[in-house]
């Protein structure tokens, strides 16, 4: 097992990999860049393969000239491609917003790569009784950004909302930098294929290995709570609580990172 950090780019995704023991897949929500999740590695490294990655055409990963559209499951067959890249055979897969989306779909597509999921936050609007509210509140923040700054501005807005302003303003300048020129990609291809998917309950209740969706405890948006009950009725799922709100990977590393550590005992 890889005991230092290994970093690469294959077949156009960039990946890490650092630690020894039992592998942990970690998928980022928008922008899919895995810098996300480098407190909550550290803190898993000690006891385990931890492999994060930008996923398709964000931040390190390639970009390729005209590339327009994708889909979650183009996004579920690359995360199976980065274990394979990685030498994993199974892994722990956490994920969070859209990445929480990725992970149910790479254990619908690929359940054989899945020892468990710990879903954190999927945005679902597709599944909840009202989404008008949410997404009227979303178009006019994302609207009104764009008309005073562009695409930059409106992915800062979009991550101030979702992950709050001093999360925000305490990123590096680098760090800040690589996720703000995910921008147009993120208005253009990611949201676009994310917001309408919707996963098929008899799909997810066929899956043999556990899952448990999470909602943060200070989460004041109610639709994420609608979101995990409707996920976990097919699934016979827990739903769970964790750290902070919508940003557990910034806010509470350590802490999000013994709720994985746990649930990769109990999986």
């Amino acid at each position: 097992m890889i005991t230092n950090l290994d970093t690469t780019t294959t077949d156009g995704l960039y990946w890490e990999a650092k630690g020894a023991g039992r592998p942990v897949l970690l998928i980022a929500g928008t922008p899919g860049d895995g810098g996300q999740f480098d407190r909550v590695a550290e803190a898993l490294a000690d006891d385990h393969l931890v492999v994060t990655y930008d996923r398709r055409g964000t931040s390190r990963s390639e970009r390729v000239a005209g590339w327009q559209s994708t889909s979650v499951a183009e996004q579920a067959d690359d995360a199976a491609r980065v274990l394979s890249c990685v030498g994993v055979d199974e892994a722990i897969v956490f994920g969070t917003s859209n990445g929480a989306a990725v992970a149910l779909e790479l254990a619908v597509r690929h359940p054989g790569r899945v020892a468990g999921v710990l879903a954190h936050e999927p945005p679902l609007l597709s599944v909840v009784s009202d989404p008008a509210p949410v997404a009227t509140a979303m178009g006019s923040l994302i609207g009104d950004a764009t008309e005073k700054g562009g695409p930059p501005a409106a992915l800062t807005a979009f991550l101030r909302f979702a992950f709050g302003d001093e999360v925000v303003a305490g990123w590096t300048p680098e760090f800040r930098g690589r996720m703000l020129a995910n921008a147009d990609m993120v208005f253009s291809v990611e949201l676009p294929a994310f917001q309408p998917y919707r996963p098929d309950p008899d799909a997810l209740a066929r899956l043999a290995r556990p899952v448990r969706i999470a909602v943060g405890e200070q989460q004041e948006l109610p639709f994420f709570r609608e979101v995990a009950d409707w996920l976990a009725r097919p699934l016979r799922a827990e739903v769970t609580r964790t750290p902070g709100a919508h940003a557990p990977q910034f806010t509470h590393p350590a802490e999000l990172a013994s709720v994985i550590h746990r649930f990769c005992r109990s999986a």
